[in-house]
């Protein structure tokens, strides 16, 4: 669904009569959009004072759209995430480029504009996440940039019950190669140089690891495919093996990578957690899936998107001229 237009929908005024509440759409529950109704909102002060209603919306919705307050620093967003979410997080155990702007602030994943990011839920890969996440959107792309986000249950009820059966039982296995050049380095993924350090990571973390000549560094791990909510309870489709298997590549870089490695040495990929084969056909439903549940809006300026991350996945679209969307996550959770 490509909601470009935003459209005043059924609105509501809270009991402070500060902000006003509507849909995107009449029948489209995602996001719910949070704007002021009067000039001037503080929307920190705001939010800490009403962080139980924020809480409240954020489960039943699953993402929140902030839209035309006087928001215009990564500062004001970070301390925006700290009023509803509590102490921010860092961006650790990475699967992706991003830079550090301040504190715990970081740029969104800087993939070339030209590329999409499928749906996915944050560090999903691993057994420990966050349970928040926000985006703030500081200049909005000459052309697409789009942050497109799904509903993580109801992507769980499309799939296929024998699918979702099977991932269940078997799990998903992630195996990461780690060098300069090809993927992330795992200084980069750690945040270290030490190497006792990511051993000492890895072994908290339930993550199987051996280092390779040449400085390198290869890891496996068994995590879930599904997940329940632990405040809701719902089951929610919750992995990144879509990701991460190589049939996500393009067929260019696929053949590529092929032709000088095995299998074994990929950046990444993923199998069942048996470590056997996940069938493509499987993985190309899943994506169909996302899909059919994605929600685009188009990003302004000063827009902060709140989710849910467990209850709801994002992405990205491509885009072209100067684009930049801030991220930080707060509440750490483990499911171990």
């Amino acid at each position: 669904m490509n909601l470009k237009t935003f459209k005043r929908k059924s609105i509501t005024v809270s009991s402070e009569n500060l902000v006003a509440t509507n849909l995107l759409e009449p029948n489209q529950k995602l996001p719910l959009v949070i704007q002021p109704v009067v000039d001037g909102i503080n929307l920190v002060n705001w939010a800490s004072n009403n962080r139980g209603w924020i809480e409240k919306q954020l489960i039943q919705y699953g993402g929140l759209l902030f839209r035309n307050f006087p928001v215009n620093t990564h500062s004001e967003f970070a301390n925006f995430m700290q009023a509803v979410a509590g102490e921010l997080i860092e961006y650790s155990y990475r699967s992706t480029p991003r830079s550090q702007v301040d504190g715990k602030i970081y740029t969104s994943t800087e993939y070339p504009p030209d590329q999409s990011i499928p749906l996915h839920n944050e560090m999903a890969y691993s057994l420990n996440w966050p349970m928040k996440i926000a985006f703030f959107c500081v200049k909005a792309a000459e052309q697409g940039g789009e942050t497109p986000i799904a509903d993580s249950r109801k992507v769980f009820q499309r799939i296929d019950p024998k699918i979702k059966e099977r991932f269940i039982q078997k799990t998903i296995m992630y195996v990461r190669n780690y060098a300069q050049g090809i993927d992330l380095p795992w200084e980069t993924v750690f945040q270290t140089n030490n190497k006792s350090e990511v051993e000492a990571y890895c072994l908290s973390a339930g993550i199987d690891f051996t280092w390779l000549d040449g400085n390198k560094l290869r890891t496996h791990q068994v995590c879930q495919a599904v997940a329940n909510h632990p405040q809701t309870g719902d089951l929610v489709w919750f992995n990144q093996a879509h990701l991460f298997h190589i049939s996500s590549l393009k067929a260019e870089v696929r053949e590529s990578l092929l032709a000088v490695l095995n299998a074994e040495e990929l950046p990444r990929n993923s199998y069942y957690g048996d470590g056997s084969e996940i069938e493509t056909s499987v993985l190309e439903e899943i994506h169909k899936i996302y899909e059919q549940e994605k929600v685009i809006f188009s990003w302004q300026a000063g827009d902060i998107l709140l989710l849910d991350n467990m209850l709801v996945a994002h992405g990205r679209k491509p885009f072209t001229g100067a684009r930049k969307v801030l991220v930080g996550m707060a509440q750490p959770y483990t499911s171990k």
